[in-house]
């Protein structure tokens, strides 16, 4: 695998990009774990293709899939996808591969973040994460790109950038004892200000209820551009989700970014709260190895977790009374974007939606 670099990405004039910015490409992973997704994962497979398709429409998409699923990804997945044989232990790819960082001359790098599974022995959604871990080194030696081993457990959920100096992030998350428990606040600032080339991090609180990543930002809030933050919002103040999300916003009322300017917030509703049907979890293999799926169990939808592609924004249809409204709002706050919805309940039975899924590979 590609050797590490000595040094860190701000050490040698490197930064992540802002997802809005050009992409080469895009990373996904090809999910099939029965003790995670229904029915030997045949329907969140069907997800994850539409997904795919929706992205290829202006961006190269590359299938990070096993040995033994390969022949039928590779029939089920449009010609254009390209599908490479990586192992992995899931389909999150937003989280297992490398964060990449540009600088000023075009070349690009990777950061291969430390993985735990959300939360190692302490609350990891399963025992064994060694394949993961060694995700975002082989994206990297399949782009030939130079790799930063970061010293920090941390997944690309967890944080969303701007592109020009600021990044946002979950105080559930970062700051949870299972992740990086020798470090502090400060300590953590430090870290991803040197790995993402940034210079100020806004601290959220939690994020959407029963989000079994520890409140990962991109299920809460995600920048639309410099200044403007999109922001999952519940009504409903007898809703858990409502004083989270009411939180979120008066820290963000309260805060500036990297350059000193306020953020404009804009709210996005949240879906219904949905929750695992009896029938979806009987379709679940129940093991020793993953946490267990339970119908009744409330499933952490928000309309947030979207794709910036080059051309459109890929967002999740996950309730009929709410779908169309959030639509119209991510069209009007990039209108310069189609905006495409794709049907993502089944990805959310596993545990997360379109931004989980997918890596944008900066050009």
């Amino acid at each position: 695998m590609t050797r590490p670099l000595p040094s860190t990405p701000a050490a040698d004039g490197f930064r992540m990009p802002a997802e809005w910015e050009p992409h080469a490409g895009c990373w996904m992973v090809w999910p099939e774990r029965p003790d995670n997704w229904r029915e030997e994962a045949a329907p969140g497979q069907a997800a994850f293709v539409a997904v795919a398709s929706a992205i290829a429409a202006s961006e190269p998409v590359t299938m990070a899939v096993s040995d033994g699923q390969f022949e039928r990804a590779r029939a089920a997945l449009p010609d254009a996808v390209r599908v490479v044989e990586i192992s992995s232990d899931d389909a999150w790819m937003r989280d297992i591969g490398p964060t990449f960082v540009i600088d000023g001359a075009g070349a690009r790098r990777g950061v291969d973040w430390r993985f735990n599974a959300w939360g190692g022995l302490a609350g990891g959604l399963y025992t064994s994460w060694e394949r993961d871990d060694r995700v975002a080194a082989k994206v990297l030696e399949v782009e030939g790109d130079g790799r930063y081993r970061a010293p920090l457990i941390l997944e690309g959920g967890s944080i969303h950038v701007d592109g020009e100096g600021t990044v946002l992030t979950t105080e559930e998350c970062l700051l949870n004892p299972n992740r990086n428990p020798e470090l502090d606040r400060a300590a953590i600032e430090a870290a991803l200000n040197v790995y993402l080339g940034t210079e100020k991090v806004v601290w959220l609180g939690d994020g959407v209820f029963e989000d079994e990543t520890d409140g990962h930002v991109d299920n809460l809030a995600a920048f639309a551009r410099p200044g403007v933050v999109l922001l999952t919002w519940e009504e409903d103040p007898a809703d858990p989700q409502h004083a989270r999300s009411a939180d979120a916003l008066a820290r963000l009322e309260a805060a500036t970014d990297a350059h000193g300017r306020p953020f404009e917030v804009i709210k996005v509703p949240a879906p219904h709260p949905p929750a695992m049907t009896d029938e979806e979890a009987a379709g679940v293999l129940a093991t020793d190895d993953a946490i267990p799926r339970r119908g009744g169990d409330r499933l952490a939808g928000s309309y947030v977790n979207f794709y910036i592609a080059n051309s459109p924004i890929v967002y999740p249809l996950l309730d009929p009374e709410r779908d169309d409204e959030a639509g119209a709002i991510l069209a009007a706050a990039f209108p310069t974007r189609e905006v495409v919805g794709v049907p993502a309940r089944e990805i959310l039975l596993g545990g997360g939606n379109i931004h989980c899924i997918t890596q944008q590979v900066p050009a």
